[in-house]
C-alpha cells in the first residue's frame, strides 16, 4: 500500500510540473510560430464551464483501478478494481472541468468576436489583446 501511495505522489508531482503559473503558457509545438493579434473592448461576459477533454477521466480510471485492485481477494478484488475505475473516471472528469468566461469583444476595427478564456477575470469595458495562432486563440491579455 505504501508503494502505491508513493507512486501516486510521484505521478502527481510529474503532472504538476515546476512551471510558473502566473505567466502565459504556449504549447511546445507552436511557441516559435509568428502570431497575430487583435485589440478590442469587452462588451459582454458570462460564466461558462469547460468540460474534460478526456484526460481527466482516463487518469482517474487508471488511478481508481490501481487503488481498487489492492482491496479484497478473488472476485472481491475484481469488483473493487472495476468500482475503483468507474469512480475514478467520474472523479477525474469532474476535477478536469474548469470555470471560464465567454467574452464578447468589439475589436478596434469594428468587428465583434467571442472568445472563451479561463484563469483570469475580465469585465465589461476591459481593453484586451487577443493573440491568435491561425484561427485559434493562443492567449488573451488585459491591456
Amino acid at each position: 500500500m505504501k508503494s502505491i501511495i508513493a507512486l501516486s505522489v510521484v505521478v502527481t508531482l510529474l503532472l504538476v510540473g515546476c512551471a510558473d503559473r502566473d505567466v502565459p503558457e504556449y504549447n511546445g509545438a507552436n511557441y516559435n510560430v509568428i502570431k497575430h493579434y487583435d485589440i478590442g473592448t469587452v462588451i459582454d461576459e458570462r460564466a461558462v464551464v469547460i468540460s474534460d477533454d478526456g484526460s481527466g477521466g482516463f487518469f482517474g480510471s487508471l488511478i481508481g483501478a490501481v487503488i481498487g485492485s489492492t482491496i479484497g481477494r478473488g472476485r472481491g478484488s475484481v469488483l473493487a478494481t472495476l468500482g475503483g475505475g468507474i469512480i475514478g473516471h467520474y472523479a477525474g472528469k469532474e476535477v478536469e472541468k474548469a470555470n471560464a468566461q465567454e467574452l464578447t469583444v468589439q475589436l478596434d476595427d469594428g468587428r465583434n468576436v467571442v472568445v472563451v478564456v479561463k484563469g483570469r477575470e475580465y469585465r465589461k469595458g476591459d481593453r484586451i489583446k487577443i493573440i491568435k495562432d491561425g484561427n485559434r486563440v493562443a492567449q488573451v491579455e488585459r491591456l
